[in-house]
């Protein structure tokens, strides 16, 4: 049976993805709406709520599909840590999936470099470093893959924001067991590169993801969406909807 949906940030490069293999996933974008359009006006005729919009729009759109107990799947970044927090306490209302990255093979990377860090953990001497690359018109760094990989390096390590390393330059010293080096790389047209280093003496491992088209996101975010129409409220991630929770 296909599934209506109100998709936020439809002319958006993520929004028209979705909107491009949709049917193919049981869904029809039955209201594509973008910065500016009134969700209220069809929100009760639709069965989930997708965003992939602006950090200002989520909240509002959020506060919306809780009181009209809509599920959501959010895939915009970027909010302050009080719209954070508020849109977290809504999902006591209505279930939500909230990614930074969508792509299977992403969460799989996310799910094998906390493995890896168990192994590799401050007492193995191996560096934890991470190194992405974007294309051009990316405006933020580090991406929002790149910080959920550094927040795993964080955890295994029990070090804090200012132990991150985002590159060096100059007489900077020797390099500290108590860092983690993070690296943004920019250009050309590429779609989202990441890669986590642990670099030990004598060997070296890195584990590396390449997207190549931007359609992976778009599957992940309706596998999420399907997912998340059969959930009681709560808040989820990807790692849920693939059962990668460890």
């Amino acid at each position: 049976m296909i599934k209506k949906l109100l998709l936020c940030g439809a002319n958006g490069r993520m929004g028209q993805a979705i909107e491009s293999i949709a049917t193919m996933h049981d869904f029809e974008v039955a209201h594509p709406i973008d910065l500016g359009d009134d969700a209220s006006e069809v929100i009760m005729d639709c069965d989930a709520v997708v965003d992939f919009s602006f950090r200002d729009a989520t909240l509002p759109l959020a506060t919306l599909a809780a009181s009209h107990c809509k599920p959501m799947v959010i895939g915009t970044t970027g909010h302050t840590k009080e719209d954070r927090e508020q849109i977290i306490r809504l999902s006591v209302k209505i279930p939500v999936v909230w990614a930074g990255n969508f792509s299977t093979g992403v969460n799989l990377l996310f799910f094998l470099t906390q493995q890896a860090a168990r192994v590799l953990d401050e007492k193995s001497d191996f560096d934890p470093e991470v190194i992405e690359m974007h294309h051009r018109m990316k405006k933020d760094a580090p991406s929002g893959t790149a910080d959920r990989l550094l927040e795993i390096l964080k955890d295994s390590r029990g070090l804090s924001d200012q132990q991150v390393r985002h590159g060096r330059s100059g007489m900077v010293g020797e390099r500290s067991t108590k860092e983690i080096g993070s690296h943004a790389l920019r250009g050309g047209d590429v779609v989202g590169e990441h890669t986590v280093m642990f670099a030990g003496i004598g060997e070296r491992i890195e584990l590396t993801h390449r997207a190549t088209d931007r359609v992976i996101f778009a599957a992940g975010a309706l596998k999420a969406t399907k997912w998340v129409l059969a959930q009681p409220p709560g808040l989820y991630s990807m790692q849920d909807v693939l059962g990668l929770k460890i």
